[in-house]
């Protein structure tokens, strides 16, 4: 099903704020009862999900092992109140966002018991999160940042990753995602290119706050590293692990 759009333009193309929140309204509306959506973020389309059905049909589809979590969507208010970090670095997570308004995705320890996660299934957390750890997208742009509002205030999260086939590379527009992708979705948004569209397949940036490490070079990487260390004289490491 799709909701609106013409595949023209691009995901910074901002949308009138009724249509906006209907369209994830109505995406939100597919996923708690299951579904699986295809959603235009700056950063790649993103294919996402709320309960377990929708979560083993994306892993299906994508070909992910359950190694690799997913994500969550969120804001840095919910980032605050779920991540267990120390002030600086929730300080530090605010500036990014805010200030040098960039997305990226943040891994931090975090508070299973927080109310946000009292009506996920068990499943759906334990494949969303990793050695009690949680990665959660940040300032994704104007569907990722109204999904998550929404997801709040409905008590059900939203979790997802990028819509391709595993190890295949991001895709910025909705017509190059992968077949078997795109038929997993019952619903999806077209809203043209993403902003951050880039020739190396990336998508988010995922740092992890314990030890600044990059756990995965994305959209803006440049631009962190020099904002870690400019604004808090933090250098962002990439380990052998993560140049692989």
């Amino acid at each position: 099903m799709d909701t609106g759009g013409n595949g023209s333009g691009s995901t910074d193309d901002p949308l009138p704020r009724p249509q906006l929140e209907a369209q994830c309204a109505g995406v939100l509306d597919k996923l708690q009862d299951g579904g699986v959506a295809i959603l235009p973020l700056d950063v790649a389309y993103a294919v996402i999900a709320q309960r377990e059905e929708g979560i083993r049909r994306i892993f299906t589809a994508k070909r992910r092992s359950y190694e690799k979590p997913s994500g969550m969507f969120g804001d840095w208010s919910l980032s605050r109140e779920v991540h267990l970090m120390d002030d600086d670095r929730h300080e530090m997570v605010r500036v990014i966002i805010e200030e040098e308004k960039m997305p990226f995705s943040v891994v931090a320890p975090f508070r299973p018991d927080h109310p946000i996660f009292a009506d996920v299934e068990p499943f759906v957390l334990a494949s969303s999160s990793k050695q009690g750890t949680l990665d959660m997208l940040l300032n994704a742009g104007q569907f990722h940042d109204e999904i998550a509002r929404q997801s709040r205030q409905r008590g059900l999260p939203v979790f997802g990753s990028s819509a391709n086939t595993s190890l295949a590379g991001s895709k910025y527009r909705f017509a190059d995602i992968e077949p078997e992708v795109r038929e997993a979705a019952d619903i999806y948004i077209d809203h043209g290119q993403s902003k951050y569209a880039n020739d190396q397949g990336r998508s988010s940036t995922i740092i992890d706050f314990s030890d600044f490490t990059v756990v995965r070079v994305g959209v803006c990487f440049d631009r962190l590293v020099a904002a870690f260390r400019d604004r808090f004289d933090v250098k962002l490491t990439i380990t052998e692990r993560t140049a692989r």
